[in-house]
Parts: C-alpha cells; structure tokens; sequence
C-alpha cells in the first residue's frame, strides 16, 4: 500500500526536477526551488543557507524573507538555530523558534514576524555544506511528513551545490591546516597494539548524483536487486568465514545478517523510493535518518546496533550503484593502516586476507561488534578518534600506538625512527618472553606463582596452551551475551562453556557469572522502565541484577554445570557487596546442582566458588564470607574506582590516585592476611595483575595468584623469577604506612636495587 503523502512528494519532486532541468545560471534556479518548496509545503519563507569557507553559512535564497538579505545575511557554524543545525548535522523543529535559546535575529532579513521554524541539514558525502528552512507566521509543529519532504528536497539541493556552480568545489572541499604537515591525534583504545604503515582510506567516496526517480517501477527493481545481492554477500561472508572465526564471532554476524532483513529498515527504503526518490538517493536518505538518529542515542548498544545498519547501508549503496565495494576489494598495501568514520564487524573480516596493521575509526568503543572482531582477529584498533579522515590522504605514512591511545599522522623521520625501534624491542622481548614459556613462574626463594589468563572470547581460550599459562583466571562470560540480538539459552550456552572447557584442556577456568547492567546494557533484555543511572558503574549490574532477575542465574549455572561434567567446574560470582549476596547466589547454585542429580546427569568432579572482591564493603565481612568460598578474586579495576570514589571513565580524575599508594597497599594486605589465615586461595585479576611493578607488589603482599591479558604474561613471568619475597615483604611493612600520594616510585627503586625485572 502506498504511504500516506507518497503522490505529494512525487509532485514536489517532479516540479523540482523540471526546475533542475531548466535553463539559467544555478543561482537563479536555486532561487526558483525555494519557490516551489514554499508554495508546495503551504511555507511563508523558504530559504537555503550553504556552508562557505572558515564555517560560514551564508544566505544564498529566500522566499518570503527580504530579497537583500541575499548574500548579506551570514551566520557562523553553531550561530543561531541555522547555525545548530549545521553543528550537530540534525533536524530541528520548532514552534515558536523566537523562543528558542539559540534564536539570533538578523534584523536585515525580516524574520522577526515568523514563528514556526523547520530546518534540515544539506548532506553531501556524510557532510553538512548547508542548511534548509522554512517558516510559517502562525505558531505550529510541523509534521513528521513535513520533515521527511524538506530532507527530501535537501538532497536534490545537494546536487546543485555539489555541482561547483555555486560554489568552487576548492571552497567546500573539507581541509584542515596544510595537509603535508605531521599531525598527532589522540583515541580510544579498543585493541591494543603498534603500528606503522600507509594510511587507507576503508570507504570508497560515494557521491548519489542523481536523485530523483523518472520511472519509480525501474527504481524499486534496482532497490530489490541491490538488496538481494546484500543478503547474498552477507551469507557468503557466514560461510567464508565459519572456519577462522571462534562460534562467539559467529554470533556477531548473526546479528548482522539479521539486520540485513530487518523489515522496518527495508520499508523505509521502499517508501523512500514511492515518493520519488532514484533507489540509491533512498538508501542514502535513510542512512542519513539514521545517523541523525545515533547523535541522540545515548545507549551504547543502541548505538552499535544503529552502527551497524550504517554499515549496511553502505554496502547496500554498493550493490545498487554498481561499484566494486570498499578498500578490500583492491590491492592493498601490505602494511594498510585503514581508517575509517566506524565499521561493521562483516567490514572488517572483509580484509582477511589481506589483514590490515591497524585500523582507526572515527566513532566506536569498546563493546562495539567491530572491536570484538578486532580483538579476535590481533588487529589493534584506535576509536573515537575525531576529524582522523579528514586530516589523512591515501598513501600517508602513519603510525598507531593503541598501547597509549595516540595516532601520528606523516610523523618526522625521528618519530618513526623511534616507533620502529620499538616495535624491534618489543619483537625481541616477545622472543625472550617465548624463551620462558616452558619455565616454572617461581622466585628465587622457591615460592610458586601461578600466572592465569583473562578470557572473554573462545578465540582468547587457546592462548592459555600456546602461552603455557596455569589455566584462565577470569572468563568474562558477558560477551557471550553482548555478541548476540536475543538472549542464549540452555543449550547455546552448554555448547560455548563445553567449547572453552575442551580448548583449556587440564588446565582450569574460573567462570565469572554475568557481569551485565551499568554500562553493559543488552539491547534485548527490558529494564523494567527503570530510570537512567547517575553513576552505572555503582548501580543496577552483575549480582544484584541475577539476584533481581533469578531466572537468568538459574539458566547460567545450570549450564555451567551442564558444560563441566565430570570436569573441574570453578565459578565465582561479581560485584558482592555483602555476604547475604553471596549466600543467596550459592543458594541458587546449590538447588541447580541438585536438580541436575535428580535429572540424572553427571556433575562436574569438583566444583569450587569463589566471589569477586571489588566492593569495600566485602573486606568488613571477610570472618562471614570466608567459610562460604573456596577462594576470592579481587577485581582491582572496580575496587581502585570503588575505594577512591573516582569514576575511571572521567578523564579528569581517572588517574588521579595510584593503586601503588598505602590506602590501596593497605586495604589488600588485611584482605590477604584473612585469606592467609584460613588457607583460603587469593587472586588478581585487575590490571594491577598485569604490570610487572604492582604484581610485584602483590605478591609481597601475600597474593599468589595473577590473572591477565596474554601479552602480559612474559613480562609477569619474568619479574617473578627474579623476585625472592621476604626482603620485599620486609621492605614494604616499612613503608605501608607512610603517608605518601603514592609508593611506586619507592617500589621502583627497589626493584632496581635488587635486580628485579620491571
């Protein structure tokens, strides 16, 4: 069925197109769009403002405001409501504009006698080189088929800019200072790694040129056909890919897949098409929807999941234009470093045969899909970092440091210099390190310490026999759950906790329940309408939402115990708070093994349960909580934030306070004291475990067991044979209790003074 307002966008368009097709200069008929556009939407004011170098909109027409404003009237980027819109690339629609803190009167246009204010954003290759607006006497909101028509006519806008008749394509063309100069930029980390090499540009430069449909039934055929070649590709890419990638991965393309046949997403597009648009104008109006739509969402799963319909689209765009597809499909230099605005996880597994060095997005995070990949796959991946595209051409010598979150864009010969010097260091560390694989991790007063592995991802479980480490200290059992668009049942998460358990082998895994909530929402699960959290990090998640939600508990230790019989089943349980946390969780464990005794089916050879030890107030119930654990882990990333009151995620005070210092020292002595005393094993698994100066530290404390990433697993090891504890002991019962900001420059030293590898 044809949607409502569909023929009066065909009528807009149709008028619009014989305008384009007309005679006269591209002044001239951008001045006779404005009146077509403002008779057509019952508009008293039509005007286009367009984007001229330094970030100035200039009025380049009107309909209804006074014609000498024309080329007068400028506005700076972020100036006034044409000015927000240009800034932040989304609709703005307002009743009564003059009301609006961002209102700016120009007394030479006469607009002082509108109120209702509509404007959209002028794209053209995912940029803003204008604005459009119209506007109305009475006081009124306009429709959301209103909205829809005025971005419409903005693209066939787009064309004429485009075109260089108004303005030099010199002028509009993005620049930031000389573009031969060295340039550094800083980001996110989302996969750690060094690399230098050429930069590549991920997207091919696609520009719709045409946008307005003469023959509709020809436009849907082309939309259809672009469509069965997406889900075609897509399906191979499942195939192509099932052999390299861990199950866990394979999920992320499930999900994509999903997308690809998302209904509502392809509807939009139909719809697009109906009123009047060419199908590639309509892939691009609704990608552009979307992304205007991605700037409000806050929720970073939400966002993801908008990612990757951009992604799609992008694909999609591909298909029905008749090009070839992104850098993948070329050669690419053998040491490419892509850079991209952000990526979809099937993007990425594009280029394994020709794997990337590195890749920079401008957007991402973390938990994103294509940062799951990038972390499976090796490939260090920096995000988050801003105007990267714009400030790097094809060919540029690049080099990327996700170890410390920098990128150096045509760096000075000292600076590579220095990065290759490097990464040589670090090839020949990592071969020394490879050199004490098979050697026992005990100290030179004989103490053995037993040096774990942090996993989230089946592909992370395999280090653990490459790497000879003592078994996995932390499996982060979330991912599992954040990979996917619906919730896994029984048997899905049987088949992954039996695949982790088959790749570890003899060596033990400790399965840390879901740690979900705060700032890992699954888009899937409802929250019950609860309102947004001030502080995530200290709310609703990990224990206190299983014990909220019994269900999701239940589901997850039955299959633990399902996936580990007759093995070793180690579990531990997160973000405890109190001891009646921990009882009622080993409650639920307990009736779940019951249960599987009156099923009949065999339970793990042993089982052990532990509890995380991230929140303070645990340290005060340790007399209660011990006898009810067989061994504790302390999360030192949580515990550090929790202890300091300083949220890791601000920037201002996330590395104000050192956990080297006598409060952090302190408080993890009297816990491994207590644990000491019962016999009760102690581990780390915080980043703290990681680095060679406070593991040290750990174990002069009395910890005996570290868990981390497999790369810090050769630096550890190599402290720890050099070590012999009690002087350390002796010497930090010295200075514990100094007053200190912070101890590690002490503990620097000493290690120095005594011959200990740091």
């Amino acid at each position: 069925m044809e949607r409502v307002g569909a023929a009066s966008d065909r009528v807009l368009l149709r008028r619009l197109r014989e305008v384009m097709a007309g005679t006269g200069s591209a002044q001239a008929r951008l001045s006779l769009v404005v009146k077509v556009v403002a008779a057509n939407m019952v508009a008293e004011v039509c005007s286009v403002y367009l984007l001229r170098a330094g970030e100035v909109l200039e009025l380049f027409a009107t309909e209804g405001l006074k014609p000498e404003a024309v080329h007068v009237t400028r506005l700076r980027t972020g100036e006034g409501l044409v000015g927000d819109i240009a800034a932040h690339a989304r609709p703005l629609n307002l009743p009564d504009a003059q009301a609006h803190p961002q209102y700016a009167y120009r007394p030479e246009t006469g607009e002082e006698i509108y109120h209702s204010f509509l404007g959209v954003p002028i794209m053209r290759a995912s940029r803003v080189i204008g604005v459009l607006v119209v506007q109305n006497r009475t006081r009124r909101r306009y429709a959301d088929e209103e909205v829809e028509a005025l971005e419409t006519v903005a693209m066939v806008i787009s064309e004429v800019v485009g075109s260089g008749q108004l303005i030099s394509r010199e002028e509009i063309a993005e620049v930031d200072g000389i573009a031969t100069l060295p340039h550094r930029l800083t980001g996110r980390v989302l996969a750690e790694g060094i690399a230098v090499g050429t930069a590549v540009l991920h997207e091919p430069h696609i520009v719709v040129e045409k946008t307005i449909a003469e023959d509709i039934g020809l436009e849907k055929r082309r939309l259809q056909k672009g469509v069965g070649q997406l889900r075609a590709s897509v399906d191979e890419m499942m195939q192509a890919t099932e052999q390299h990638i861990g199950s866990d991965s394979r999920e992320v393309l499930e999900t994509y897949r999903m997308f690809a046949n998302d209904a509502g997403w392809l509807r939009k597009m139909h719809e697009a098409v109906e009123s009047g648009l060419t199908a590639e104008a309509a892939v691009q109006k609704v990608q552009i929807d979307n992304r205007m739509r991605m700037q409000s969402v806050s929720d970073p799963y939400l966002k993801e999941r908008l990612s990757d319909l951009d992604d799609l689209a992008n694909r999609l765009l591909l298909h029905v234009i008749g090009r070839t597809g992104t850098a993948a499909a070329g050669k690419m230099p053998e040491d490419a470093i892509l850079f991209a605005r952000n990526m979809g996880p099937a993007e990425l597994l594009d280029y394994e045969a020709s794997r990337p060095k590195a890749v920079v997005l401008e957007e991402g995070s973390p938990t994103s899909h294509v940062a799951i990949v990038a972390r499976s796959l090796g490939i260090p991946m920096l995000g988050r970092c801003e105007g990267a595209i714009r400030r790097v051409d094809f060919g540029d010598p690049v080099i990327v440091d996700a170890d410390h979150g920098q990128i150096y864009i045509r760096p000075a010969e000292d600076i590579v210099a220095a990065f290759r010097k490097s990464l040589d260091d670090r090839r020949e560390r990592e071969a020394k390190y490879l050199g004490l694989r098979d050697l026992p991790a005990v100290t030179r007063c004989g103490e053995t310490i037993r040096l774990k592995l942090n996993a989230g991802l089946l592909v992370d479980v395999g280090q653990v026999n490459a790497m000879a480490a003592d078994g996995i200290g932390l499996y982060r059992t979330e991912l599992l759950f954040m990979v996917r668009h619906t919730f896994p049942n029984l048997e899905a998460q049987v088949e992954i906790y039996s695949k982790v358990l088959d790749e570890a082998g003899e060596r033990p895994v400790c399965f840390r329940t879901l740690d979900i909530g705060g700032d890992k929402v699954l888009p899937y699960m409802p929250r019950d309408g609860a309102e947004k959290e001030e502080n995530p990090a200290m709310g609703w998640r990990a224990i206190r939402l299983a014990l909220d939600r019994p269900a999701i508990l239940k589901t997850q230790l039955r299959a633990l115990l399902r996936a580990a019989a007759g093995r070793r089943l180690d579990v531990m349980f997160p973000m405890v708070a109190e001891a009646a946390e921990l009882i009622r969780a080993k409650e639920i464990f307990e009736r779940e093994r019951r249960r599987l005794g009156r099923q009949g089916l065999k339970e793990p050879a042993e089982i052990r349960i532990g509890t995380m030890l991230e929140v303070p107030s645990l340290a005060f119930q340790l007399d209660a909580v011990l006898p009810q654990v067989d061994f504790i882990s302390v999360g030192s990333n949580d515990l550090t934030q929790f202890l300091f009151a300083a949220d890791r995620g601000s920037s201002r005070i996330a590395d104000r306070y050192d956990p080297l210092s006598p409060p952090m020292l302190g408080f993890l002595r009297h816990v491994a004291r207590a644990c000491t005393a019962v016999g009760k094993p102690l581990a780390v698994c915080g980043e703290m475990a990681a680095r060679p100066v406070e593991a040290m530290a750990l174990i002069g404390l009395g910890v005996r067991e570290l868990s981390m990433p497999a790369s810090a697993l050769g630096p550890v090891k190599e402290m720890v044979r050099s070590l012999a504890i009690p002087p350390l002991a002796d010497y930090l019962e010295q200075i514990i209790s100094l007053p200190d900001h912070s101890l590690r420059s002490r503990l620097m030293s000493f290690a120095q003074d005594h011959g200990v590898a740091i």
